[in-house]
Parts: structure tokens; C-alpha cells; sequence
């Protein structure tokens, strides 16, 4: 019964250990309180912080005048969106995207504000 009991204590505390090395999706607010626009450097905003995958994104900006688009590596250097879709601002206000492993290029698909810095580049872990 002693072997049993201890077997059983030592499976707990391996479970317990990994359940605490889980780490929680985090949820950051792109240019923090200006949020999505044209007054934050996104490469700047974006310099030092730790992005994993799963994290969100949420992109908070101004009603019908911006959207953001999770894009190609190829959509996001040249600052032109494949679906026309993908060109209109929408009404929300915001938008909520999740990070997958490797490098996420997102941008604002209106035409002119890609070009005038509303991209970023984030690379999650």
C-alpha cells in the first residue's frame, strides 16, 4: 500500500508541474491606447515584446475609416490586398486577429494607408 500511496503522490506532483508550465494566450492592443492609426511606428510599438502563438491582437481604430488584414509576406511589402473585400473599411471600429507560429504581417487594406505605415510585422513563438 506504501508503494501505491507514493506512486500516486509522485504522479500528482507531475501533474501539477505540468499544468504550471502552461502558458496563457495574452491579449495586446496594437499602438496601446492610440491604438490602430496613423500617429504609432508599428515596427517601434511592436520592438520588445514577446508574442507567442495563440496571443490576440486586437486593432482599435475609428469606424469606417480603417480596417486590418492579416496578410502574405508579399501583400505586406507591397502594401496591396489580393481580395477587394479586403480594401473596405468597416464600421466595427476593431478588430481581434490571432498570431500563428512564425512571422504575421498585418495591414490596414484601405488604399494609401499601408504605404503611409499602417503595417506591422509580428513574430510569435
Amino acid at each position: 500500500m506504501g508503494r501505491c500511496s507514493a506512486s500516486l503522490v509522485a504522479l500528482v506532483f507531475v501533474m501539477f508541474l505540468c499544468s504550471t508550465t502552461t502558458v496563457l494566450a495574452e491579449t495586446h492592443v496594437v499602438g496601446d491606447s492610440k491604438g490602430w492609426g496613423f500617429s504609432v511606428s508599428y515596427d517601434s510599438w511592436a520592438t520588445g515584446k514577446a508574442f507567442a502563438a495563440g496571443d490576440t491582437l486586437v486593432f482599435k481604430y475609428q469606424p469606417g475609416a480603417h480596417n486590418a488584414v492579416a496578410v502574405s509576406a508579399s501583400e505586406y511589402r507591397s502594401c496591396k490586398v489580393r481580395r477587394a473585400a479586403d480594401a473596405a473599411a468597416t464600421a466595427t471600429g476593431s478588430a481581434t486577429l490571432n498570431l500563428k507560429k512564425g512571422v504575421n504581417y498585418f495591414i490596414c487594406g484601405v488604399p494609401g494607408h499601408c504605404a503611409a505605415g499602417m503595417k506591422l510585422r509580428a513574430v510569435a513563438n
